[in-house]
């Protein structure tokens, strides 16, 4: 079994912006050289999220819609009380979407469906952030 390791590195310009990682993923996988196998792509940090959605105008505006209206910005979290940091709904956020997806690789080339983007999700309150997302492929 072949293990290839890369990390996509990024600065993110504020809470709410959305990423469409699909074609540097895609590169990786093919930079690895692995046929077959699966690419597993994790989000460092505890604010961001990984997610599989079509990368299109509604949903980009449907998806934080739907984030506030399950974990709202304006309530009381007890993370506020704790770190007086204001971001207790983007760990929510974060935990509910997750930082993590994997995807089969055939024939040297993602699996994905033609509307299936990979997607980073910036869920912090800070102006600016520098992110990771760190790519494993491993098959042969």
């Amino acid at each position: 079994m072949v293990v290839f390791k890369d990390t996509l590195a990024f600065r993110t310009t504020g809470e709410g912006m959305i990423l469409d990682l699909t074609a540097r993923v895609e590169e990786c996988v093919a930079r690895s050289g692995i046929g077959d196998g699966i690419v597993s792509c994790f989000a460092e940090g505890a604010t961001a999220a990984l997610t599989v959605l079509e990368f299109e105008d509604g949903l980009l505006e449907d998806l934080p819609a739907m984030l506030e209206r399950i974990a709202p910005k304006g309530i009381d979290y007890a993370h506020h009380r704790t770190w007086n940091d204001g971001n207790g709904h983007s760990h929510i956020r974060a935990s509910l979407i997750g930082p993590d997806i994997t995807l089969p690789v055939r024939n040297g080339t993602m699996v994905r469906g033609k509307w299936q983007h990979i997607i980073f999700l910036e869920l912090d309150v800070r102006p600016t952030r520098d992110r990771n997302v760190h790519l494993t492929v491993l098959g042969e």
